[in-house]
């Protein structure tokens, strides 16, 4: 056998792994934000925090993350951050424990979340919404790059139309806006106690109002029908501020 067909068969073989999709899926954030946006990741039970759970991004800005099949977790925006070169500090929402990369802490509410699950062992579909159960501090949307699968989000900013005792003020600036279950701690607004039931928990005049403005996104608990999403796409696009000027 000569070398030039072993040489051939070699460079198709070396073309055919280069074109292969990887395992992984990408996460394409973008920040169309008028202001900074630290993004926050926090792994579900089992699963790393990727990007030691945190990072910055300007206004403008657009990053991605590679996360593997199987990763499940939460990611969401802090505002108003100043942080000093410890990677120490404090944001307006969505804080850490004071910290930039948050490293298997969770975001304190009120804040806006993405929730994904890319794969389990008994489907390879993908998981994916968006949440207000934790309350809201900015708008976000996820979607598959390309399409074919629904847009979860909440687009709107709900701080401008936030009831006056959900509203969490600095200053005389609204920077969040808490869900029932944080501002009244009531068991038929937590979907807890005697409320932990589908059957049990039903929307109240407060999950409306965040449902009829954020028609796509969790609005309590139980919110299912028409705030999850399932797809089996190679990137996803996580914008934050998506209808912002």
């Amino acid at each position: 056998m000569s070398s030039l067909p072993l040489l051939s068969f070699c460079f198709l073989l070396l073309l055919c792994n280069s074109v292969l999709p990887s395992e992984g899926i990408e996460l394409i954030l973008v920040n169309n934000c008028k202001e900074d946006v630290w993004p926050g990741i926090l792994g579900g039970a089992g699963y790393p925090s990727l990007e030691n759970g945190g990072f910055h991004m300007a206004s403008g800005q657009q990053t991605s993350v590679n996360v593997p099949q199987g990763w499940s977790g939460r990611i969401w925006g802090r505002q108003g951050c100043c942080f000093d070169w410890r990677g120490r500090g404090a944001c307006e929402t969505g804080d850490c424990s004071g910290l930039l990369q948050c490293k298997g802490v969770g975001g304190t509410p009120p804040a806006t979340v993405l929730e994904m699950t890319f794969g389990t062992d008994k489907s390879p579909l993908h998981y994916y919404d968006v949440s207000l159960v934790d309350g809201f501090n900015l708008p976000v949307s996820m979607a598959p790059v390309g399409g074919g699968c629904g847009v979860a989000g909440c687009q709107a900013d709900l701080n401008s139309c936030c009831p006056s005792t959900f509203a969490v003020k600095r200053g005389s600036r609204v920077v969040g806006c808490q869900s029932a279950c944080l501002a009244l701690k009531a068991p038929k607004y937590c979907c807890s106690g005697s409320y932990s039931t589908p059957q049990s928990c039903r929307p109240t005049l407060f999950s409306n109002l965040f449902k009829a403005i954020c028609p796509h996104a969790y609005s309590y608990a139980f919110d299912d029908a028409s705030s999850l999403f399932t797809c089996q796409a190679p990137r996803y696009l996580i914008t934050f501020c998506p209808q912002a000027g």
